[in-house]
């Protein structure tokens, strides 16, 4: 059995506690701070999509390679390998899921920012979601 238990009071707390005290021996406790939210993640497609519709030298990359030069930009450790059959070679550990909240934040405004020397006007979709994912 799995437990995601987002450590917000003294009940979660007292939870998180009692599970660990009632596990079976062998099983793993991580504790880490929380990882980016659906609605960060939600945020960053559209600004990709409007940068890609609007800056011509960004539509030669598919979307996902776009998130991986952003977060390339925001200096998270990246690792290269080389292909099987030798020649190029290709990043890996880069995946925006493992951020933390205020990384994925960082890498919200790097795109933001980009986006904005270039001229970009965000789309009616991208300034939505921005708006929701301030308030929340």
């Amino acid at each position: 059995m799995t437990h995601n238990i987002r450590l917000v009071g003294d009940k979660q707390r007292q939870y998180a506690v009692k599970c660990v005290l009632d596990a079976p021996v062998g099983h793993v406790v991580t504790i880490r701070e929380e990882t980016r939210t659906q609605e960060q993640n939600r945020l960053m497609w559209p600004l990709i999509q409007d940068i890609q519709n609007q800056v011509e030298e960004t539509k030669v990359y598919a979307a996902d390679d776009m998130k991986l030069r952003f977060l390339n930009a925001l200096g998270k450790e990246m690792r290269f390998l080389p292909e099987l059959e030798g020649g190029a070679v290709f990043p890996v550990g880069q995946r925006s899921s493992t951020l933390t909240k205020p990384q994925f934040s960082a890498l919200i405004e790097i795109i933001y920012a980009w986006g904005a020397r270039h001229d970009v006007k965000w789309s009616r979709k991208s300034m939505d979601t921005i708006n929701e994912w301030r308030v929340t």
